[in-house]
């Protein structure tokens, strides 16, 4: 196969690696880099990241390697899956390695808590010719390793560019709906994460169903109001890259930001815990929300639980006692 469908994924943690497999999938050239070289050597000899993602076994056309220009050189397409307090840093290791025209697919959710920029913003800044485009979705790592059917949404400035990756990315397992709403795939994506954290806490303290279905509810009208606010398309953010990724990330253990949110409410010891953005993004969208005058105070409630300003039984009163409202 030519160079011209060879595709990096940079991250060799779940979501890359499972990435990883859905482009290798597709008969792409797929090249994944990591920085653990135990990783790397893992995958490349016995076709498992036991790390991330248990037995499953992977393609045996990933070529996982440690060396960043080895795996970019060639590349048309990158996808970048990596944490999005890391997108400045990594992107300028990447922009020696590549040429204007390669195309860029961010697969991180997330807001940088130093600049309040999306990740998409960010590059933008320091590559400002090439092509960016986003997935987000309700998607977990695990089951699109595993090839189960998963829907997600790709953005990007224009539908033609969005349309064009679905085309090199998709498979019959992995749909892609085109979006040209790039400011409303990554807002969903990152917002939806701190709702995600509120509802894991009230699934810790037992407050049952009926006040999970609410929180989602009601975080979805903030994550709304304020994406909205920021330029967001409301059709984007009642698909699958705002309420779709809501409802799975709020519905199950396996979502970190849910399981990081269940630990916040027991007053468990979190550094002991896997990495969640909506740890991180909680404290930046509020600060946002407060500059625009949007009201968000679910996701004020969550940034102070997090700055471990109150703890869950004074963020559900605060929430409670609250004036009545017209919905």
């Amino acid at each position: 196969m030519s160079d011209d469908n060879q595709i990096a994924v940079l991250g060799a943690g779940a979501f890359g690696t499972a990435m990883a497999c859905v482009a290798a999938r597709k008969g792409n050239n797929t090249l994944l880099w990591g920085r653990d070289k135990s990783i790397c050597k893992e995958i490349n000899t016995s076709n498992t990241n036991s790390k991330y993602l248990g037995e499953t076994i992977l393609p045996k056309n990933i070529e996982a390697n440690s060396d960043l220009h080895d795996v970019l050189k060639s590349a048309s397409t990158i996808l970048l899956a990596i944490p999005a307090q890391t997108i400045s840093s990594i992107t300028q290791e990447i922009k020696k390695h590549i040429s204007p025209d390669t195309s860029i697919v961010l697969c991180t959710k997330g807001i940088d808590q130093k600049t309040g920029l999306l990740p998409s913003q960010t590059i933008t800044q320091i590559l400002p010719e090439v092509n960016i485009s986003a997935l987000s979705g309700p998607s977990f790592a695990s089951d699109i390793a595993k090839g189960l059917p998963t829907a997600i949404t790709i953005a990007s400035n224009t539908i033609s560019n969005a349309q064009t990756l679905a085309l090199i990315i998709s498979d019959p397992a992995f749909r892609l709906y085109a979006s040209d709403d790039l400011v409303g795939v990554e807002l969903g994506g990152a917002l939806k994460n701190v709702i995600a954290v509120a509802v894991g806490v009230c699934r810790s303290m037992q407050l049952g169903a009926s006040a999970e279905a609410a929180l989602i509810a009601r975080g979805f009208a903030e994550l709304t109001r304020l994406a909205t606010k920021l330029g967001a398309q409301q059709n984007t953010l009642s698909g699958l890259s705002g309420l779709g990724d809501l409802v799975l990330t709020c519905s199950s253990p396996k979502s970190r930001n849910f399981s990081y949110g269940m630990s916040l409410g027991s007053q468990a010891d979190l550094s002991k815990l896997p990495l969640a953005e909506g740890a991180f993004t909680a404290s930046i969208a509020n600060k946002i929300a407060i500059k625009n005058n949007v009201d968000c105070p679910i996701i004020a409630m969550v940034a102070s639980m997090v700055a471990g300003e109150i703890n869950s039984r004074e963020a559900v009163q605060k929430l409670l006692s609250r004036p009545l409202r017209q919905e």
